[in-house]
């Protein structure tokens, strides 16, 4: 027992072990605890600054600005004729981290992926653009790594955002998330769904959005006067890292820009343009315009201008109608005659002798376009039929000689120079020379003659036909529209009503006066044949009435006049018993043909008058004369008589049908005023008559009788191979022949 006690209190050798073990762990944690504190201090006091900057980038990234979108432009029945479409560059960055050595995460995978490696990418963009080979690709590729540039451009061309997102699942770009060496950069342009169509006037945008605001800008025509509207303004996100992932946040909402509708008429448009292109390469001509107004509204319905770009091809390339200024030459003449008649110096029937053609009037040499032969003694609503500059330039030189400033002045009353206010970045003015302008390219000794019929003033073709407009709206002058509305979430917040430019450009009498010869220059002829016709007459059209008048200028090259360059006009409007639209077309530099007005411009003109009225008129059914050879009733098939009652009864149709009908089988026929029934009895065991049945009547009632049946033809049955009557033998086949 004492030897247990004895034994039990020796110490023990493992106490000592465990005193070594715990001592250790402690001096361990001890050491840990130091450099957690030594790290700490220096993190929270050396390296302070340098993790609140890390801090402040983390939770403060940098905000995103939202580009709005651009408003669309439209027709004047809302169908889009410009809208946002945007465009990408896209590039690699060979600089950033995912390329660098430290982390070569990207280079690697570049390199050496399975199925992410430049050789993956090269086959799918070679496969995609077809611009270069697979080879091509990966060289170029690796071209902007060894360069290691940070806007390295992938593809040369601009894609759209379908393609944008296929690209980024291309291989190696889908891994962008990790490393985002894949950028892009926006661009945006402007989608015309009706092509090129009065693209001149609707005007572009410059494709690069703006860095600093987010915002395109317009670049000629509406989208240029219009741009402020248009471009709305930018919002912004605001980015944050929560739970270690990036977010945005709406801070400021983008504010897309307006819409504006426009005054074109899409379908007038197209007929203008396919006229005008035609015209000018019969003619070969430099360039033409054509403007249809509408005349009461002042409304610009239709307006292209065109410009070759190679031999038989055209495209708009500047705004001539609104933008040129140049000498009018013969329509100028309607507003000379005008201003003379409403002086009453002038009257339809003044004489005025033009001779062979060639004249001297006061100082200047005056030659009319047949001055091998010229017209005589005419009057002077015959100098504007014939649009002799003889004839208008003795009148008003001879009325106005001793006071031209009464002249000019009563040009300026009659808006030749109004100031038309055109919302079109670009419209040119008109200008006349004034007496009182004694300056080098001012008023001289042949200025009065000159005038009257078309030279030393500058017309832009648009304030022609506001001018020709007037006259065929009762002599009130309205200001040409382009712009109806402007649109916020497809509600008008703007609406442009018609503006009056001059109440009335001249009396009742003088109008009445002006639109005869107008309508005479169209459409006279001389039933005697003595006289010549019109100069307008290859403007007659025998669908809708057209007045109106021809102009034929020499062009001015560096102030010289050269016989090889003309314009040709025609300027007027239709129909004449009741104007709806004013038209007109000037051609420059025809190569083919004689110069022309009537037969070049006129004959446009007349072709879009002819078109429009084809696609505007609509006719009254009702009021039409029955056609003699018209069918009562559509053509009756024998067949199946209940059936026929049932149309018959559906269409309101008239028989005359027997007392009784044996069977369910009937032939019909039209006598003119009703449908005569006549009953196809069926016998038993005989073939029965099925001539005259369509084939699903046809074949029940052969197939009824046991019989069977082969179609060749489609139509009625004309010939059945079993004659009727016949007996059946059941089982039998009979070929039934429709046509």
């Amino acid at each position: 027992m004492s030897e247990e006690k004895k034994e039990t209190n020796q110490p023990n050798s493992n106490d000592g072990n465990i005193f070594i073990r715990y001592f250790l762990i402690t001096v361990l944690l001890g050491i840990v605890a130091v450099l957690i504190l030594v790290n700490a201090f220096k993190t929270g006091i050396g390296e302070k600054k340098e993790w609140l900057e890390a801090a402040r980038k983390i939770q403060n990234l940098p905000d995103r600005r939202v580009n709005p979108m651009r408003g669309n432009i439209l027709s004047d029945d809302d169908r889009l004729m410009a809208t946002d479409e945007p465009l990408y560059y896209i590039y690699m960055d060979f600089g950033s981290e995912g390329f660098t050595k430290e982390k070569g995460f990207a280079i690697d995978s570049f390199y050496h992926a399975k199925h992410n490696s430049v050789d993956s990418l090269a086959f799918r963009l070679a496969k995609k653009f077809k611009n270069r080979t697979q080879a091509g690709y990966k060289a170029h590729l690796i071209n902007g790594l060894k360069k290691k540039s940070r806007r390295y451009l992938v593809y040369e061309g601009k894609i759209s955002f379908l393609d944008l997102k296929e690209i980024k699942e291309f291989p190696f770009l889908r891994m962008n998330g990790r490393n985002s060496f894949f950028t892009t950069r926006e661009m945006m342009q402007r989608k015309k769904p009706f092509g090129m169509l009065a693209a001149y006037t609707i005007g572009d945008i410059y494709g690069a959005i703006d860095e600093k605001t987010g915002l395109t800008k317009g670049n000629k025509g509406l989208e240029l006067y219009y741009d402020s509207l248009l471009r709305g303004v930018a919002g912004l996100n605001e980015v944050r890292r929560v739970a270690g992932r990036t977010i945005n946040v709406v801070a400021v909402e983008p504010t897309d820009g307006m819409d504006i509708r426009t005054t074109i008429d899409i379908n007038i448009q197209d007929i203008v343009e396919k006229a005008l292109i035609d015209k000018l390469k019969d003619v070969d001509a430099e360039s033409g315009t054509a403007v249809v107004m509408e005349v009461k509204t002042g409304e610009i319905k239709a307006i292209t201008n065109m410009g070759r770009t190679a031999p038989g091809r055209y495209a708009e390339t500047m705004n001539h109608a609104v933008a040129d200024e140049i000498e009018p030459g013969s329509t100028f003449k309607v507003a000379s005659m005008m201003v003379a008649i409403e002086d009453e110096v002038v009257q339809p029937t003044t004489p005025v002798d033009v001779g062979n053609g060639r004249k001297q009037v006061g100082i200047r040499k005056v030659t009319d376009h047949n001055y091998d032969r010229g017209y005589g003694l005419i009057n002077a609503e015959k100098a504007i039929w014939y649009s002799s500059n003889i004839g208008v330039s003795e009148l008003i030189y001879n009325a106005y000689k001793n006071n031209p400033t009464q002249y000019i002045e009563g040009l300026h009353k009659i808006g030749m120079d109004a100031d038309l206010k055109i919302k079109i970045p670009g419209a040119g003015k008109a200008s006349l020379k004034w007496p009182s302008d004694k300056s080098r390219y001012g008023w001289s000794a042949t200025s009065l003659p000159t005038i009257p019929y078309g030279y030393e003033v500058k017309i832009p073709p648009i304030q022609t036909l506001t001018f020709f407009n007037a006259i065929a709206n009762d002599g009130k002058m309205v200001r040409p529209m382009f712009v109806r509305d402007i649109l916020k979430d497809n509600k008008s917040v703007q609406h442009f009503d018609t503006e009056t430019v001059i109440s009335k450009i001249c009396s009742d009498r003088t109008l009445k006066i002006i639109q005869d010869m107008l309508y005479n220059t169209v459409n006279y002829h001389d039933p005697t044949h003595r006289n010549p016709d019109g100069t307008g007459k290859p403007a007659k059209s025998e669908v809708i009435t057209i007045a109106g008048k021809t102009g034929t200028a020499v062009r001015a090259t560096g102030g010289v006049y050269r016989s090889d360059g003309y314009n040709v006009t025609f300027c007027g409007y239709f129909p004449y018993e009741n104007p709806q639209y004013t038209c007109i077309v000037v051609i420059n530099r025809p190569h083919v043909g004689t110069a022309s007005g009537g037969f070049m411009s006129g004959t446009v003109v007349k072709e879009i008058a002819e078109k429009i009225y084809a696609n505007t008129t609509v006719l009254d059914i009702r009021k039409i004369a029955d056609d003699s050879l018209k069918v009562l009733y559509p053509d009756v098939k024998n067949g199946s008589y209940s059936a026929l009652q049932k149309v018959a009864q559906a269409m309101d149709v008239k028989m005359n049908v027997p007392e009784k009908i044996k069977s369910d089988y009937i032939s019909a026929r039209d006598d003119g005023k009703n449908l005569i029934i006549k009953d196809l009895s069926v016998i038993e065991n005989l073939t029965p008559n099925v001539v005259g049945m369509g084939a699903k009547d046809a074949v029940f009632a052969m197939e009824n009788c046991g019989l069977r049946v082969l179609i060749a033809g489609s139509g009625k049955v004309v010939s059945q191979s079993i004659p009727n009557g016949s007996k059946i033998v059941k089982g039998q086949t009979v070929t039934l022949t429709l046509q």
